[in-house]
């Protein structure tokens, strides 16, 4: 149902793009997967396989004679047309046949997500395409998949939902098991654990900061303990019928005969939350992510913080780090990203964090969509430090 609906999808985008045909060509996806193929083709394939998907609503699939069988029984593709020794005559004959003025195909130098045609699979259809007058009619597809990955249905948006409340559950299960004494190592198992328990898993492995023995980031978890004093934070999600979330969550181990939080911890953890509270209203249709990034940044260093070296927010979807758009600074090692507009249905994370030297990283994230209102929450939010 998914696939059917994001061809749909595609086909309008094609229409608005004015792109005549949007061709997807792979093999070994299982090895080399093409990320368009969870979207918008639904099975994975063995032999060279073809995609072509036009503005007038076709949708052909071309698949080696042992590739066809998924094709044919799914009746996703109005055309199934299997090939024995080369998918090039077949190929060539449905070019001409629709002779499209631009053939959109998945290549991107400044997104992994639209670039899933590989080196050797552009020398292969460049080879086929030689002495016909497609050649000089090729463009790049990363237009058609910002929007069709952004773009989510109401299928994709109530599996995030699930996502989002299943790693929020998650927590509200781990926490009363966390105690000083566990190593990173150990707490991130328990929170995999849980989520096992919850019939999900991670949707990446989950980073680990015991206070402020470790740094923050995309480190694997250590065998740094926990102790009394240290803020455990924990950035981790759940995966979904195939679609991820992405949380962060902190909680306060308290020192014996520590009535209360030092107030430093307190003080950062409530300026997070509000630049949350605030930022998360710009999340809105056609607002442009460096602008809503540096409202967060604004107020960090209008009250005397240092600013975070990443993105405010990124996309989610089937990939932890999904689509085009981002919520982030104008930063050359994000290309144009920041200045993509952001679309309805798009949905992200917003996050950002404060270190405390000796204390560790107080750092919240929450999953969201893009409405022409504001953001609009997928998940239970934290709003109050846990303290144990």
């Amino acid at each position: 149902m998914i696939v059917k609906e994001k061809l749909n999808q595609a086909i309008e985008i094609l229409n608005d793009l004015k792109i005549d045909m949007w061709l997807i060509f792979c093999r070994e996806s299982t090895t080399i997967p093409d990320p368009s193929i969870p979207l918008v083709v639904g099975h994975n394939i063995v032999g060279q396989s073809a995609f072509l998907i036009t503005k007038n609503g076709d949708t052909i699939a071309i698949v080696s004679g042992y590739d066809a069988a998924d094709f044919i029984n799914s009746g996703v593709y109005k055309e199934v047309i299997s090939y024995k020794e080369s998918i090039s005559d077949e190929l060539l004959q449905k070019l001409y046949q629709h002779n499209p003025g631009t053939i959109a195909i998945n290549y991107s130098k400044g997104s992994v997500s639209a670039d899933g045609l590989t080196h050797g699979m552009y020398l292969l259809l460049t080879e086929y395409l030689t002495d016909t007058p497609y050649l000089n009619k090729l463009v790049s597809a990363e237009k058609i998949l910002f929007s069709v990955r952004g773009r989510k249905n109401r299928f994709e948006i109530d599996h995030l939902k699930k996502a989002a409340v299943i790693a929020d559950q998650c927590w509200h299960m781990s926490i009363p098991m966390i105690e000083p004494g566990m190593t990173e190592i150990q707490i991130a198992a328990l929170i995999a654990n849980n989520l096992q328990k919850l019939g999900s898993r991670n949707s990446f492995n989950p980073i680990v900061n015991a206070g402020a023995k470790t740094s923050p980031g995309h480190g694997s978890p250590t065998d740094a303990v926990l102790e009394e004093g240290d803020l455990l934070h924990i950035d981790f999600g759940a995966l979904v019928e195939g679609y991820c979330s992405d949380i962060q969550r902190v909680a306060y181990f308290r020192r014996k005969g520590e009535i209360s939080p030092p107030e430093p911890l307190l003080r950062a953890f409530d300026k997070i939350k509000s630049i949350i509270d605030v930022t998360s209203k710009e999340y809105k249709t056609g607002a442009l992510g460096f602008e809503i990034d540096g409202i967060a940044r604004k107020m960090l260093r209008d009250n005397g913080y240092e600013e975070y070296n990443h993105c405010l927010g990124h996309q989610i979807g089937r990939e932890v780090h999904d689509g085009a758009s981002l919520v982030g600074p104008s930063w050359k090692r994000y290309g144009e990203a920041p200045r993509i507009p952001l679309e309805a249905n798009n949905t992200f994370t917003a996050e950002l964090g404060i270190s405390l030297p000796g204390i560790g990283y107080v750092s919240l994230e929450e999953d969201l969509m893009v409405t022409d209102e504001g953001g609009v929450f997928l998940g239970p939010r934290q709003t109050e430090l846990i303290i144990k």
